[in-house]
């Protein structure tokens, strides 16, 4: 197993009490070689032989990602701030909160507020941690960190090259009903719709303010 999955996997596995490590013992899988099918410049495709927990080997295929960040931008009114973006692989425009992926070096939060002013305008007075999420568990290493950032101040936004995208604000029960109906497919705005929800009734809690 590669430094870099192994560190990934303690830090997985130390998010769960000592007896289901135990219990999960007889599930893991352990990387005996592996080799990079396509190293392209944002996803490398792997292919690796692992070690199975009764003794024979099996072929894994994934997608290894550097992690990303989402941000519910919270308008004082109770609006939030969205997106349309086309997304080439699904041949659509999708309804989404403001995401992007980590670059080298780059903390979570640094990368949330980065993405918010690159692709809205907008910076926040704080940001609120939420949740971590796994969205593609089958064939990719992909995480991406959440944040709730409340203090919205407009500005200019500065899109990447190529990168084209729509902003607009909806209300929270507005964006409920495009999740049930089902005009919101991307996970992981749908997650990020329900901790909203949570959090405003009060009943979830989010992590503590900080400040970029």
């Amino acid at each position: 197993m590669s430094t870099q999955r192994g560190q990934a996997m303690t830090q997985i596995l130390s998010q769960y009490p000592d007896e289901d490590d135990q219990q999960d013992a007889g599930l893991i899988e352990v990387k005996v070689d592996g080799e990079t099918l396509h190293s392209g410049g944002f996803l490398t495709l792997k292919r690796d032989t692992v070690r199975l927990p009764d003794g024979n080997t099996a072929m894994r295929e994934y997608v290894q990602h550097p992690g990303a960040v989402m941000i519910i931008p919270l308008f004082d009114d109770g609006r939030v701030l969205m997106e349309r973006q086309y997304r080439y692989p699904l041949a659509r425009v999708m309804v989404e909160f403001p995401a992007g992926k980590l670059d080298p070096q780059e903390g979570a939060l640094a990368c949330g507020a980065r993405e918010l002013r690159e692709e809205t305008g907008y910076s926040a007075r704080e940001f609120c941690y939420v949740a971590r999420i796994h969205p593609v568990i089958s064939y990719s290493t992909e995480f991406i960190d959440i944040y709730l950032a409340r203090g919205l101040t407009a500005g200019e936004r500065k899109l990447d090259d190529g990168e084209f995208l729509e902003t607009f604000t909806a209300d929270v029960p507005t964006l409920l009903e495009w999740v049930r109906s089902g005009k919101v497919t991307d996970v992981k705005t749908i997650i990020g719709t329900f901790w909203l929800e949570k959090i405003l009734a009060g009943t979830w809690q989010a992590g503590p303010a900080q400040r970029v």
